[in-house]
């Protein structure tokens, strides 16, 4: 005697099959997803590795006018000029991640997950872009300027919890 499950609309093949497809549409889901969160991730890792203090020379902020605010009076002794009006900020030293005397690298990243439908599932490819064009340069240097690297820097920082995130089970 045989039992056979052929795929008609009546076989318990067909409830196996649509049983499969929702399983793997739900995989497939959670991996964008997670995708997603890994972008989250190293979106934080950026905040995290481009905010603090530096330890680089100080210079006038370009632009600024007016009494000195209380961050500016604590840098005034390493200064070494006499500052008329105007705020301060510290630099980065090379080799540190870039200073935010204007905070625009810091805040202004795009993110996106690129999703491939394969014959063997969903490929996806989590990005965070940095739209300033100066970026590239702080990162790598110039001619007159030496590199002040982040990309390595955020990405050791974000590994850990996007380790975490695609290691969680599908389950």
């Amino acid at each position: 005697m045989k039992l056979g499950a052929n795929g008609n609309k009546e076989s318990i093949g067909n409830s196996v099959r649509v049983t499969v497809s929702d399983q793997v549409k739900k995989i497939n889901n959670l991996v964008v997803s997670r995708g997603l969160r890994a972008v989250n991730a190293m979106r934080n890792a950026e905040l995290r590795v481009l905010k603090g203090e530096r330890s680089g020379r100080v210079y006038k902020k370009p632009g600024t006018y007016g009494k000195a605010l209380k961050a500016t009076k604590k840098l005034l002794g390493d200064y070494g000029h006499k500052l008329r009006s105007g705020q301060l900020y510290r630099a980065s030293a090379p080799g540190e991640a870039p200073a935010m005397r204007t905070n625009s690298l810091r805040l202004h990243w795009n993110s996106q997950v690129k999703k491939e439908n394969r014959v063997d599932g969903v490929m996806i490819v989590a990005e965070l872009e940095s739209a300033e064009p100066y970026a590239a340069a702080l990162e790598h240097g110039t001619p007159r300027m030496k590199a002040r690297p982040f990309v390595e820097k955020i990405k050791q920082e974000a590994a850990p919890e996007i380790k975490r995130i695609y290691g969680e089970p599908y389950a």
